[in-house]
C-alpha cells in the first residue's frame, strides 16, 4: 500500500536573494524513517491556504519548529523587537490548518514553534525571553558551533502520570529530552491539557482535551534523535500509527460511499 501522507507547513526563507518555501530536513526525515509516512510541504502564504482542501488530501499534520516566532498580534499583544523574527506566511498557513485538523479529527503532532502555534491557535498566549523571568532556566540553544552538540544536550522534563504523552512514550515521571527555546507557553489555551513540564515549571508538552484523534504538542525536539533516542522514537511511531489508522478509516468510508 502507498505510504500515508502528512502536511508540513513551510517556512518562508530568503536564500541568496531568492524567497523559498522550506521545511527543516530533520522533521521530514523523522516522519519518513520513524513514523513511516511521507511529507507534503505546504507553501506558506500571508493570504493563507484553503485548509480543508489540503486536509482532504492528507492523513495527518506535522507542525515543525522554526527560527521564527508567532507574531504577538495573534495572541493580543504588541510586538517588540525581542519577539522576532517573524514569518507571517507561516502563521497564516499553520494556525488555520491546526484548528481544522483538530475539528476534523486528523492526527496532529506539533513540535517547538509548533506547540506555540497550537497554543495560540486555540486561544493561549506566549512568553518571550523566558530566561529573564525569575526562577526560569535558560532554555536557549548553547553557543556552540556543532549543531549535533547543541541537540545532544539533555534536560529533564516531568511527564504526568496517565497523560497522553505518557501513554505514547510508554513512561511517566522524569524523561530526558533535548529542549531548546527562548519562548514558551504563557497562558495555556482552554482546550489544552499540560502533560509535561520542565523542573522550573515551563510547559514542555500538551494535548488537546477534546481531541477526536492524536493531537499533542511538545516543546522539545524529538525529530532530531528519533532514530536513536527511545522516547523520541516512541512519539514519532505513535504519530505514524495514528496517521495510518486515520488513513485506513478514510479509505473504508470512501470505499463505502463509492
Amino acid at each position: 500500500m502507498p505510504k500515508s501522507v502528512v502536511a508540513v507547513p513551510a517556512d518562508i526563507r530568503e536564500i541568496e536573494g531568492a524567497i523559498w518555501h522550506a521545511a527543516p530536513n530533520q522533521y521530514v526525515s523523522a516522519a519518513l524513517k520513524v513514523a513511516d509516512v511521507m511529507s507534503f510541504i505546504v507553501p506558506a502564504f500571508e493570504t493563507g491556504n484553503e485548509a480543508d482542501a489540503i486536509l482532504d488530501r492528507v492523513d495527518g499534520v506535522l507542525i515543525s519548529g522554526a527560527v521564527s516566532n508567532v507574531h504577538p498580534s495573534l495572541y493580543g499583544r504588541e510586538a517588540s523587537e525581542e519577539d522576532g523574527p517573524f514569518d507571517p506566511g507561516r502563521d497564516a498557513t499553520s494556525l488555520p490548518l491546526i484548528r481544522r485538523a483538530i475539528d476534523r479529527g486528523i492526527p496532529l503532532l506539533a513540535i517547538c514553534r509548533g506547540i506555540q502555534e497550537l497554543n495560540v491557535a486555540l486561544g493561549g498566549t506566549l512568553a518571550s525571553e523566558i530566561q529573564e523571568q525569575p526562577g526560569i532556566w535558560d532554555h536557549r540553544s548553547p553557543d556552540v558551533s556543532d549543531r549535533d552538540g547543541k541537540f545532544a544536550i539533555r534536560q529533564p522534563v516531568i511527564v504526568e502520570e496517565g497523560s497522553c504523552i505518557a501513554r505514547y512514550l510508554g513512561t511517566a515521571g522524569e524523561v530526558q529530552v533535548n529542549s531548546l527555546h527562548r519562548q514558551a507557553i504563557s497562558e495555556t489555551a482552554p482546550r489544552l491539557q499540560v502533560e509535561a513540564r520542565a523542573e522550573d515549571g515551563t510547559v514542555e508538552a500538551v494535548s488537546v482535551i477534546d481531541a477526536k484523534n492524536f493531537a499533542v504538542g511538545v516543546q522539545w525536539h524529538p525529530e532530531y534523535w528519533a532514530e536513536t533516542d527511545a522516547p523520541s522514537r516512541a512519539l514519532f511511531e505513535a504519530f505514524g500509527d495514528a496517521v495510518r489508522a486515520y488513513s485506513a478509516r478514510k479509505a473504508t468510508l470512501e470505499g463505502a460511499a463509492a
